[in-house]
């Protein structure tokens, strides 16, 4: 038995590389969160769209104290052990009626970091269901080796390359459905994407920590920047990514552009093309 989560719970991650749903706060606090990231994006537009949508966490004390909120992080311990720390955040937001959508793919493709047994706890603040455009899991894919993965670019597509696993049957996937509030957890090897958000009127949002990572493990390409969650994680090149004071502060700004510049090169490496997020 865990902190969070179950015996049952953890054999259940082991096992197909994902676990939903884990309740984090009530519904209404997650609502709550919900109304304080719209506050924010009408008064900094451009700080919370496109590239600036991955670590807001840097920018935001709400978002920070999402980030390192004590039953996300006391999950994050079922699963990996007390030493653990937070590589970056990325807001994922389908508007109402679009057509973003999020291919199948696995996150430690392009992340480069090993061992590739990181963990991203993914946080509704919205209804997250088949209507909105909720996550979808293949169960057991974290088992396999890296898949091939191709680089589509599409126009509807969230993903950074539009990368897209191919060579699967959709019809295994298992749909994660979570309220405000809840969480899944999945790890960095498990094939997984979403569809476009059919609402009318529900934005379907998403806040994912990616990821957690255990004690020991190794950036291979770009800078080593992470944020210390829980026990010893320091090594060797290690830059602690400062946590914020008040909401955009002038450190915030440049640990977020930093963060973000780096996040990209690594995202990117070795792609012919990049785009703003």
């Amino acid at each position: 038995m865990g902190k969070v989560l179950s015996q049952q719970q953890i054999q259940a991650y082991q096992k197909e590389g994902f676990v939903c749903p884990v309740d984090v706060m009530s519904e209404d606090e997650a609502l709550s969160y919900g109304h304080r990231l719209q506050a924010a994006e009408a008064l900094y537009p451009a700080d919370l769209s496109g590239v600036n949508r991955n670590n807001p966490h840097l920018c935001f004390k709400f978002l920070d104290q999402l980030a390192y909120h004590p039953r996300v992080l006391d999950a994050v311990e079922d699963l990996l052990g007390p030493s653990f720390s937070l590589w970056g955040s990325v807001l994922f937001i389908k508007e109402p009626n679009s057509s973003h959508f999020v291919s199948w793919h696995q996150d430690a493709t392009y992340m480069c970091i090993t061992p590739r047994n990181f963990v991203t706890p993914w946080i509704a603040l919205t209804h997250s269901n088949q209507h909105t455009g909720c996550m979808s899991m293949i169960p057991g894919s974290h088992l396999n080796d890296i898949q091939p993965h191709k680089d589509t670019y599409g126009k509807d597509n969230i993903l950074t390359r539009g990368q897209e696993v191919t060579n699967l049957d959709p019809s295994l996937a298992v749909n994660l459905i979570l309220k405000p509030g809840q969480m899944s957890l999945h790890h960095a090897m498990t094939i997984h994407g979403s569809q476009p958000n059919q609402s009318q009127h529900q934005r379907r949002i998403g806040f994912a920590l990616q990821s957690f990572m255990p004690a020991g493990a190794t950036q291979n390409v770009g800078q080593n920047n992470w944020s210390p969650a829980r026990g010893n994680c320091a090594q060797e090149g290690h830059h602690y990514l400062a946590r914020p004071n008040t909401d955009m502060d002038t450190k915030g700004i440049a640990e977020r552009d930093k963060s973000n510049k780096n996040f990209s090169d690594i995202l990117y490496h070795g792609a012919k093309t990049k785009r703003d997020y």
